[in-house]
């Protein structure tokens, strides 16, 4: 079996939270620990992991990052490896993306280039976000590098096919909490409470109109709400609700004026039922914009690659916040092929590991030809 679809094996059974990746940190040291340590330098950071490789020269430095959180997911997976963990899943491909960067971290260490190669092992990218504080610490801010990549892996392409564009990748995203409160009481006296189960549906209602009424149609945003709670028996009028949902826009103006929207409309719902809001927009992420030189120079690269077909896509409503690295050092993002029919973020989510051997291949040559392109 190729070593790297084992350690991505192994990384799936251990999903962990944003900042809890104890077992996932564990299992990169370990595994760091049994290469060659002639060029190899590791740091620490909460449960993030730096691994750079020196360089010939050093003269500059590039950069690859992964992702290393799971999500609250109940596996409903086929595999024999599934999650230990109950209740948490690998759903979104980190196991994939940290496999991917271990095979690409392992070819460097073997294969000398001429500029150092840091690779960035990010915790809490689900939440609550990684990227922004991890800049921030000294580890980084020492190696910090001249460019970065990424990839996210894309369910709905084949093995073999990269999905990219220069520009805008990923949306702006932010969360959405909302909870209202307002007074309890017995089912059959509903004269004598203020429902909030039926100011939480109004409100859920209204806020679908910020995207069909408020935005720019040319503009896109997208309001979810994932989650409502509220009540506690059938038969009790609810004192509280609590909303939970999610954000999306292609431009920053566009993020800041559907929050100003969301907050107008508290405000009526606040008089129309007698009632309090408290809002909470908790983490936001910065959109994903490729560089357009840098991207531009990865695509025609791909171009001339029998061994991969590029397909240059259209921006996209996900969010990563590996739009915070991007905001500050150049660099881009890109769309792995997986070949799966089940989405990110589903129970029954089943990558094809032959994307990871693509995957080592493809970027180790790309960074080996980059390093060696004369200034």
């Amino acid at each position: 079996m190729n070593p790297f679809v084992e350690l991505r094996r192994r990384l799936h059974e251990i999903p962990e939270p944003g900042f809890a990746e104890f077992k996932t940190q564990r299992l990169i040291l370990d595994y760091l620990s049994s290469l060659p340590q002639d060029r190899l330098e590791v740091r620490t950071w909460k449960t993030g992991v730096l691994a750079r490789v020196r360089g010939a020269s050093g003269k500059r430095t590039l950069a690859w990052r992964a992702d290393m959180d799971g999500l609250p997911i109940e596996e409903e997976t086929s595999y024999a490896f599934r999650s230990k963990h109950p209740g948490f899943m690998h759903a979104c491909g980190h196991d994939m993306h940290m496999a991917i960067a271990l095979g690409i971290l392992t070819h460097f260490v073997r294969h000398e280039i001429d500029d150092h190669l840091l690779v960035v092992f990010q915790p809490a990218e689900e939440g609550p976000g990684g990227a922004k504080p991890m800049m921030e610490c000294e580890p980084f801010r020492e190696w910090r590098p001249d460019q970065i990549m990424a990839l996210h892996i894309a369910p709905e392409y084949p093995v073999g096919t990269i999905a990219v564009r220069s520009g805008l990748l990923f949306a702006n995203t932010s969360e959405l909490f909302v909870t209202l409160r307002g007074k309890g009481g017995h089912a059959a006296f509903p004269h004598r409470a203020n429902d909030m189960i039926v100011a939480g549906a109004h409100l859920i209602t209204q806020l679908q109109t910020i995207v069909s009424r408020n935005t720019d149609p040319l503009d896109a945003a997208v309001i979810t709400v994932g989650k409502l709670s509220a009540g506690t028996a059938q038969n009790i009028i609810a004192e509280t609700a609590r909303l939970e949902g999610t954000i999306r826009t292609l431009s920053e103006e566009s993020m800041e004026r559907v929050k100003a929207r969301v907050v107008s409309l508290l405000r009526g719902i606040e008089t129309a039922f007698d009632c309090r809001a408290e809002i909470d927009f908790g983490a936001s992420y910065h959109q994903v914009f490729n560089d357009e030189r840098l991207s531009r120079e990865f695509m025609d690269w791909l171009r001339a690659r029998p061994s991969v077909r590029l397909h240059e896509c259209g921006p996209a409503m996900t969010g990563e916040d590996f739009g915070y690295f991007l905001k500050d050092i150049p660099g881009f993002m890109f769309w792995l092929g997986v070949d799966t029919p089940y989405g990110l973020h589903h129970a029954k989510l089943e990558p094809d590991e032959g994307a990871i051997e693509v995957a080592i291949r493809e970027v180790t040559e790309y960074i080996a030809w980059k390093s060696a392109q004369p200034r």
